[in-house]
């Protein structure tokens, strides 16, 4: 088959939908596809400003939410012009990545399976984009239904996903839980003190890693706010975080707060192959999602990733983190929120690398049996072949 991905977001960028893309096309190329990915990224910088970005900030201004309604209607024609414009190369299907690019793609009479990552309305609400109970946010509501019901199949990232598409459109999906790519990301433990001497960290530091977009929804405050208690114990405790977004002022006010200037680094965005050498330098991956204006976190890839990395992690025992990680087989959960139950799992780990060790070991076969991204490529084949059929 010839595949189209796309999206109305950028691509590649930071975070779970761009590496769920790069992930997807390694999987179906391996099997024999061919497939290319358009996005917003695609447009030409001056159309981005003058119809999208530019407007958005405008209106924003005018009343909240206004802004990224008008974004997300400019970013779905543009994206449509693009696929009308690539007509020539006559794929067989696009999978459109989120609402709005499933209308675009509707538009241009290709046959659209769609893939729901999240839930766009709740995560806009979450991040502050617009209020709840307002026009925008209903109108937005109204976009997701639309596109679910208009398009041939939907795949989403876990089974509570499923069950919210069903809600509230009555359409039934497909959950394929999300995956890595098993050769990208595999243990390199052996390099450890490798990638430390490369990024200046002491190989006699304990070393808590969180590799998260900087949002309200992946509680990236508590890590900080765990911090204080781990030191007491462990005084040579570092922790990194890799990832931009709405929430770095909140932190930085943490950090200065508890004067932990000095054991807490904000690298920002960092390429993926960075991110893997960081799971590998690490004593602990911190995945510490939390509950957020209706939206829980999906399979996160992020805590995938450190599982597959060989990686001791703690994670929230919330959404779809609760269904990868078995606690204390291989994995720590502790409850969202719960600034002390965070501490004592990171001093666990700390106490105990022997256990975190063996907790790795079991999570990596874990992977390896379960979240393939060629066992992922073969499922979205059957659904591919499916809405053609």
């Amino acid at each position: 088959m010839k595949i189209l991905i796309a999206t109305v977001y950028d691509y590649p960028h930071a975070g779970g939908l761009s590496t769920h893309v790069t992930t997807l096309k390694s999987g179906l190329e391996t099997l024999g596809h061919e497939v290319d990915v358009l996005s917003f990224s695609d447009v030409p910088a001056s159309k981005q400003n003058v119809y999208a970005k530019g407007p958005s900030f405008i209106l924003n201004k005018v009343k909240k939410g206004k802004g990224i309604v008008w974004s997300h209607n400019a970013r779905k024609n543009l994206i449509q012009a693009l696929i009308e414009k690539n007509k020539d190369k006559q794929y067989d299907l696009i999978n459109a990545q989120d609402p709005f690019t499933t209308l675009a793609a509707l538009e241009t009479g290709i046959p659209t399976v769609s893939t729901v990552h999240g839930y766009m309305t709740f995560e806009s609400i979450s991040k502050g984009s617009m209020d709840e109970g307002s026009e925008e946010a209903a109108y937005m509501k109204e976009v997701e239904i639309k596109a679910y019901k208009g398009t041939r199949k939907i795949i989403t990232v876990d089974q509570r996903l499923k069950e919210y598409v069903k809600e509230i459109s009555g359409v039934d999906g497909h959950a394929i839980r999300n995956f890595i790519d098993i050769h990208s990301f595999k243990p390199d433990q052996e390099f450890r003190n490798q990638f430390r001497d490369k990024y200046g960290i002491s190989k006699d530091d304990h070393v808590l890693f969180v590799p998260r977009r900087l949002t309200k929804k992946n509680g990236v405050i508590y890590p900080a706010l765990s911090l204080p208690k781990v030191l007491e114990k462990h005084p040579n405790t570092k922790l990194i975080y890799a990832g931009s977004g709405e929430a770095l002022s909140e932190i930085k006010k943490i950090v200065e707060k508890h004067s932990l200037q000095n054991n807490v680094t904000l690298l920002g965005a960092i390429p993926h192959d960075q991110i893997k050498e960081y799971y590998a330098l690490s004593d602990v991956v911190l995945v510490p999602s939390v509950h957020s204006a209706g939206v829980e976190e999906a399979t996160s890839i992020s805590a995938l990733e450190a599982m597959g990395s060989g990686s001791p992690l703690v994670a929230c025992a919330v959404g779809g983190l609760k269904e990868i990680v078995d606690p204390e087989v291989d994995g720590l959960l502790v409850e969202e929120q719960n600034v002390e139950e965070l501490s004592d799992a990171i001093i666990y780990f700390l106490d105990h690398p022997e256990e975190g060790q063996r907790m790795a070991a079991k999570a990596r076969t874990k992977i390896e049996e379960q979240y393939s991204h060629i066992a992922a490529a073969k499922k979205y084949e059957a659904i591919y072949k499916s809405a053609l059929a």
